[in-house]
Order: structure tokens, then C-alpha cells, then sequence
């Protein structure tokens, strides 16, 4: 039986604009895979749609004066739009404010309440906004942090020392909607009881084994997918709150339950249900068949924040409900920066992926200029960075200078030499290029294994391969001595065959100009299968191009973005550039903080200040603020954590010497204690640097 393959990409938030980060994160990566497989004849159906729920829609709705539905509409079409114009080719995008999503949460809710033993019914207290009529999120609590008195602490974390909270712990909390003091109220809810999947989730995780059945190969999952569900694993689930007393969302289908919604962490994944039952019904397709049959593979593509509901809460989720399959795979993206910083659309760091559709509207190639340069820095295995300079480099001698250059050498010369009319031979490719057939396999094993940047440059390596041996040939010079020579028809005729399979290959990475290439080698649009066929016609040594097909007329594929005749499409990225240089310009003096109330020369004395070494560095888990610092006072060493870790790497610090507050009353940090603080100084730049002495002192020293 032939398998079928349900692909899902992570559903983007109806509250904003998409920008490049999430297309290198979650969507063009799904969608070279399932182009990959169409192209392969399988049978593939790929969902996603808006998540359209939750509190920050209806925060953002009530702070702008109109309803949530127009908060989500306006989104969900722009994100849905700005999705088709760069070719992500969904098989359906749908919505979670749609019916058949709220009546297949409902029904999943209901199934799991009504088996007895998956929920647990809490009584709690939370913060309770009277202004605004609504129970808090804790993201919208802000207080003062009671570990470092940082005034800006959030209800769950606080950013500045990095300490998990809960919003009854912040010191004079305030509500982010009204600015008030919010009140402790009662209220119920439901949990998912998590903690009673612990067991199973370890073993199908790390082995890829449940009840006896292989799931997946744990060998081909993502080093940091694995790594950090099992730091999740040993850390131990808890119960997860599965409803929130909200206006906006899923009512929960019970009695005692007005007022209240599923949780948007629940309903969201639920949505790749909904999306595949809605396609189904239009199609007149059998959903449960992509989801529940033996012969399915499912894949999640998603970005890493998104790890842990794809493949611990959301696994849970459908083994308890029974009969569902679980993913063979989860491919999560790591972070894209933008030029060396993070996207930041309060400071104008970065561009919207519609920004660049309208401000490159006069750029051709636009859209595979921008796919193929971000499948070339896809952050498939750690953080990368998109560079503007970068950008034009893969677009040119890529695209243009290898791939363009091969072809329209290539058409050129046939239409020179043969009329345009493919030489009448059939040479096997493997015969005469064994080395260009096993780049082409090796290209197609690099998608199937999610390694979608090393297939770009794999694709390069086949175009560059046919690029020499018709340079090494030169059919050109052979022409002027013997233009009746077999090596010239030889040559063209095998140049026309790697041609060929580079317009199929090419199509899921840039399916813009695939066909336009199809049609200079007199080629029809790729359908389902075709590549498939091409394969076979590979092992079994056929030319994929036949003597005497006619090939068509050569064209410019790619014209180059630094195109020394003309600069207009230079001009485009300099603009970008600009803009960059305008922000960080108008932030180059750092903001300065107002100095703090009058202390007494009494109260500075209590102080203890020593100067001490750093002797060992090391990242905290689960953060990215905090190091811990092992530090050498002479007759002690010291651990502290402090919150550096974005101004240095662990090994930056070791050597340096600090000066220490040693007397500070020790205080635990992610369950570290830290045993004192070191003094750091903000340069103009906003950066972190160490206050240190002059000149080298022993440590233990005291600073007066």
C-alpha cells in the first residue's frame, strides 16, 4: 500500500504581520518538502490556517477600539495572501474562528472529559482586572521582581535576573491594560493531567517506540528536538490548564463551564484537524484516513519555540484521545537574526514578508530571490543571520552566474549548432557523468532528510558540474575546426539531459522561474509524478530529452540584482541598508537611567566589594540571559549567576578579572545560588562590560 503524508505547519498568529523569520521557520521549509514529494507522486496534503484565538487578540482589540473578528480578519488575509504571492503552496489554509474548527475542539474536549480520567477540576485564585472585566494572562501582569527588585517584571519571568515567577509573587503588581491594581479571584478550570504521559513519551521520544510499534527513527530527528524534550522530560511534566475564563475563544462545552474557553495552547493544534477535515469536505476526501490510517506519515514543521507542544503536549493530546497517529518527524527551525540583531518590529529591525513583496515589486525574481536566499541560510540546526549583501551574492553568482549561465549556454549553443532540435542520440547520463547521477540522488536523500540547505547547494553542485564539462568540451572551439564533430552533438545532448533534471529539481526551491526554464528547454509545466518518471528514466539509462525534441528560445532567467548597466535594482538594496543605518544611528546613545534616591555614606559602607577572578563559565539551561560564574576571592571561590550571557559567550569571560558585591545575601536563580553580584558597567552602544580595576589585583581585594 502506498503511503500517504500529512504535513503540517505551525499556525501563524492572526495579531500581525509575518516576517522573514517565520518563513525560514515553519513554511518555506514545508513547502520544498511537500513540492519534493508532489513532484514525486505521492500523496500529500499539506494544512495550516490562522490561529485566531487568545488574549492577546482581544487586548490588542480592546486597546484599538474595535472587535477582535475585525483583528483577525484583516491578518488572516493579509498572512493568506502574502502566503500565496510567495508560493506556499498550502493544500488548504483555514481558520481557528471557523465553525468546523469550533465544533472538532468541542468534540476533542468532550472525549477526553468524559474518559474520567484526563483532566483534573482545580479551584484557583488569579488576578482579575475590574476595568476591563477579564482575568489576566500572566504576561500582563507586571510588578516588581522580589529577587532583584527590577520594577518591569513580568508574571511569569523576569527578564532582568532571568527568575521563573508566578504573578502573586511580584511586589506591587499592576495590570498592563489598565495600569491599576489588579484583585485575587476565584475561578475553575480544568488541567490536562500531563504528568501521567511522562512515561510513554520518554520511551516513544528517545526510542521511537510505543506499545510495540516503531513510530520513528530517533536518528533522524534534530539534535536540539530531542535534546530539549528530554530536558522537559527529566525536568517532569505538570498538569497544563486546559480553559481560562475569556470572552474570546472556544466556549468549553460544559454546564458548569460559562465564561469560559479552551485554552488557545489546546484549540491551536487542533486546528491541523480542522484544516484537514474542511479540505476533505471540499474535496470530497476522507480525512481520517490522513490522520488515523497505518499508511500515513505525519510531519510537523514548526520553529523551536513550538517544539515541546509538537512533540510532548500535542502527542499526549492524541494518544489520550485514542486512535490518532503520532508525528514520524519534527523538524524544527532554529532562529533567523536580521543583519547580526533580532527581529524587533518596535525598533524597525527587519522586514515583513509583504514589505518586501511591495518594496521589491520591481525586482524580477523577486520571490525565488528571496526563497533561495533563505534556503541558503535556512536555520535548520542553529541560529543564522539574513544579510542584505548576502542576499544579492546568492541571488547573482548563484542563480544567475552557475544555474542561469549553464542554461543559456546551453540553449544558445543547441539553437547555434542543431536548429534548437535535440541531437538524435541516447547516451546513458550515468554512462558519461556517473558523478552529476549521484549528485542527483544525493540531492533527492538531503530533502527526504530535511537537510533542505544542503540540497540548495547540492543543486548548485550539479549545475557547476555540466557548467565544466561543457567548458572542458568547448564545443564552441571544437566548431571552428570541425563543425561536423560527434563531440559537439555528444556534448549538447548530454548538457540537455542535466538541463532537463535541473528544471524539475529546481522547482521546490524557486517554483517561480521552474517553469519558465521548462519552457526555453520546450518543456511543458511540472505535474505530480514527473520527477518520479525522470528518476526511473535515470536508473534505467533513457534520455529524459529525446532526440529531436525542439528546445525553444534562450532568455535572460535571472537578471542580476548588481548589474553594473544598470543600478535600479542595486538601488533597492541600499534603500534597505539605509534604513538600518537610520535606526542604529537614532540609537546610539543609550537610553541613561535616572539616578536612584540619596543613599547615606552609612549605607554605601555596608557594602563589601572585592576583586576576584572568573575561573569558570558556563550557560544556565533554559535561558538565554544568565551564565553561571565560578569566581576565584582569594580564600573562597563563589557561584553567580548573572545576566550577561547576550554581551558575552561563556569562554569571553573567563580570565577577566570583576569586582564583586560580597556580602549580597545569596538568593536562588533557576535553582542556582547565587552567592553575590558582580558590578557591570552599559556602554554608549548599550553593552554590558565588566567594572574592573586599573591595573591587576589580587584577588580578594577590597574596592573602597
Amino acid at each position: 500500500m502506498s503511503k500517504k503524508y500529512l504535513i503540517t505547519s505551525a499556525l501563524p498568529y492572526a495579531n500581525g504581520a509575518l516576517h522573514l523569520g517565520h518563513l525560514a521557520g515553519a513554511y518555506l521549509p514545508a513547502d520544498i518538502y511537500v513540492r519534493y514529494l508532489r513532484l514525486r507522486g505521492k500523496d500529500v496534503v499539506w494544512v495550516c490556517g490562522s490561529d485566531e484565538h487568545g488574549a492577546a487578540i482581544t487586548i490588542r482589540a480592546k486597546k484599538e477600539g474595535i472587535s477582535p473578528q475585525e483583528i483577525i480578519d484583516k491578518y488572516h488575509a493579509l498572512n493568506k495572501s502574502t502566503f500565496e504571492r510567495l508560493g506556499i503552496s498550502f493544500d488548504y489554509y483555514h481558520r481557528t474562528s471557523a465553525q468546523l474548527h469550533h465544533e472538532t475542539s468541542q468534540d476533542f474536549f468532550l472525549e477526553l472529559f468524559q474518559q474520567g480520567d484526563q483532566f483534573d477540576e482545580k479551584v484557583v485564585e488569579q488576578y482579575y482586572d475590574p476595568k476591563f472585566d477579564q482575568f489576566l494572562a500572566d504576561r500582563y501582569i507586571q510588578g516588581t521582581c522580589p529577587r532583584c527588585s527590577y520594577e518591569s517584571a513580568f508574571g511569569d519571568q523576569c527578564e532582568n535576573c532571568g527568575s521563573d515567577l508566578s504573578p502573586t509573587e511580584l511586589i506591587n503588581p499592576i495590570s498592563t491594560l489598565s495600569g491599576e491594581k489588579p484583585q485575587l479571584k476565584s475561578t475553575k478550570h480544568w488541567y490536562f493531567k500531563l504528568d501521567n504521559h511522562q512515561e510513554w513519551l520518554r520511551e516513544w521520544i528517545k526510542t521511537g517506540q510505543l506499545d510495540g510499534q516503531q513510530y520513528h527513527n530517533p536518528s533522524s530527528w534534530k539534535k536540539h528536538v530531542l535534546g530539549q524534550c528530554l530536558s522537559w522530560l527529566d525536568t517532569g511534566l505538570q498538569p497544563r490548564a486546559i480553559t481560562r475564563d475569556l470572552s474570546w475563544g472556544i466556549p468549553v462545552p460544559l454546564e458548569e463551564a460559562d465564561g469560559k474557553v479552551l485554552y488557545v495552547w489546546f484549540d491551536a493544534p487542533i486546528g491541523y484537524i480542522s484544516s484537514t477535515r474542511q479540505w476533505a469536505k471540499e474535496n470530497g476526501k476522507d480525512w481520517e484516513s490522513y490522520w488515523k490510517g497505518d499508511d500515513t506519515h505525519l510531519v510537523h514543521f514548526i520553529g523551536k519555540d513550538n517544539i515541546v507542544f509538537h512533540c510532548i503536549v500535542f502527542p499526549a493530546m492524541l494518544k489520550a484521545h485514542g486512535g490518532y497517529n503520532l508525528p514520524i518527524n519534527v523538524p524544527a527551525n532554529q532562529f533567523l537574526n536580521f543583519e547580526g540583531q533580532k527581529f524587533s518590529k518596535s525598533r524597525g529591525w527587519g522586514i515583513e514578508q509583504h514589505v518586501y513583496l511591495e518594496e521589491f515589486e520591481s525586482l524580477p525574481n523577486k520571490e525565488d530571490a528571496l526563497r533561495y536566499a533563505l534556503i541558503r541560510i535556512m536555520p535548520e540546526n542553529k541560529d543564522s543571520d539574513f544579510k542584505w549583501d548576502e542576499f544579492v551574492d546568492h541571488h547573482d553568482k548563484e542563480l544567475a552566474d552557475n544555474l542561469g549561465n549553464l542554461l543559456n549556454r546551453v540553449v544558445v549553443l543547441t539553437n547555434k549548432y542543431f536548429q534548437g532540435v535535440t541531437p538524435d542520440l541516447s547516451i546513458p547520463l550515468s554512462e558519461k557523468h556517473p558523478e552529476i547521477q549521484q549528485l542527483i540522488l544525493r540531492m533527492t536523500k538531503e530533502i527526504e532528510q530535511f537537510t533542505f540547505r544542503q540540497a540548495a547547494q547540492t543543486l548548485m553542485e550539479i549545475s557547476s558540474a555540466a557548467n565544466t564539462y561543457l567548458q572542458d568540451v568547448s564545443p564552441w572551439a571544437i566548431a571552428k575546426k570541425d563543425p561536423d564533430s560527434p563531440i559537439i552533438a555528444e556534448c549538447m545532448f548530454l548538457c540537455l539531459q542535466v538541463a532537463g533534471y535541473l528544471s524539475l529539481l529546481v522547482e521546490p526551491f524557486i517554483p517561480f522561474s521552474a517553469p519558465r526554464i521548462r519552457a526555453v528547454l520546450g518543456l511543458p509545466t511540472s505535474k505530480a509524478g514527473d520527477l518520479e518518471l525522470a528518476l526511473n528514466k535515470l536508473s534505467n539509462g533513457e534520455p529524459l530529452i529525446k532526440g529531436g525534441h525542439q528546445i525553444g528560445k534562450p532568455s535572460v532567467l535571472f537578471p542580476k540584482i548588481n548589474d553594473r548597466k544598470d543600478q535600479s535594482r542595486m538601488m533597492l538594496i541600499e534603500q534597505q541598508k539605509a534604513k538600518l543605518a537610520a535606526i542604529e544611528a537614532s540609537e546610539t546613545k543609550a537610553e541613561r537611567p535616572p539616578i536612584k534616591d540619596t543613599i547615606t555614606f552609612d549605607d554605601f559602607t555596608k557594602l563589601d566589594l572585592r576583586t576576584g577572578t572568573i575561573m569558570e563559565a558556563e550557560k544556565v539551561k533554559k535561558t538565554d540571559k544568565l551564565l553561571q560564574l565560578t569566581i576565584d576571592l582569594g580564600l573562597e571561590t563563589r557561584t553567580v549567576v548573572s545576566g550577561i550571557a547576550k554581551h558575552y559567550k561563556p569562554e569571553e569571560t573567563i580570565g577577566q578579572q570583576v569586582v564583586l558585591v560580597a556580602n549580597l545575601a545569596p538568593r536562588k536563580l533557576r535553582g542556582i545560588e547565587s552567592q553575590g553580584m558582580i558590578l557591570m558597567a552599559e556602554d554608549e552602544n548599550g553593552k554590558l562590560v565588566f567594572v574592573q580595576p586599573s591595573k591587576s589585583f589580587g584577588n580578594g581585594c577590597f574596592v573602597k
